[in-house]
């Protein structure tokens, strides 16, 4: 029976390692969501949201929300200009009680800015992490999420909460 010596030496494996920094199409990409990201939060900033909850839309020339006339019922994203308007600035509980997915997606939207800004300035890998989120396992729950916070703008219209 023959014993292996102990050795310190590190392996030799032939595989590639990761780069540490993004490569250059990574940062221009992240440069120019950065800039789309920090455009919507820039304009949620320049509007004044409107005390009703929704209509702040109305704003940027939109017209007013075809479902909610039709129906009777908001759309799935009523309220969300309202949220991001609010969120922009900084009343945390009016973007809530405007559209509660709407406030999570500005804070979201605002991560996402200051994530593609740490990109372009360090090259860092940290885009990598938001393609995680890109998987069904995010995604369903999120969309989850979505629905009951219309059912909740659905609830709140329909009660006048």
């Amino acid at each position: 029976m023959s014993v292996q010596p102990a050795t310190n030496a590190p392996p030799t494996s032939r595989e590639p390692i990761a780069p540490l920094l993004a490569p250059r199409n990574t940062r221009i990409a992240a440069a120019l969501l950065g800039a789309l990201a920090l455009g919507v939060l820039v304009t949620a900033a320049l509007i004044q949201p409107d005390p009703s909850g929704m209509g702040t839309h109305r704003q940027l020339g939109l017209p007013p929300c075809g479902w909610l006339a039709t129906t009777g019922y908001p759309c799935p994203t009523c309220g969300m200009t309202t949220s991001f308007s609010n969120a922009a600035h900084f009343n945390p509980r009016a973007a809530f009680h405007a559209q509660p997915f709407g406030a999570l997606f500005a804070l979201a939207t605002a991560v996402f800015f200051w994530g593609s800004l740490h990109v372009v300035i360090f090259g860092s890998q940290l885009g990598r992490l938001f393609e995680r989120f890109l998987s069904p396992r995010y995604l369903w729950p999120t969309a989850a999420l979505f629905l009951m916070c219309w059912a909740y703008k659905c609830w709140q219209v329909r009660t006048g909460a």
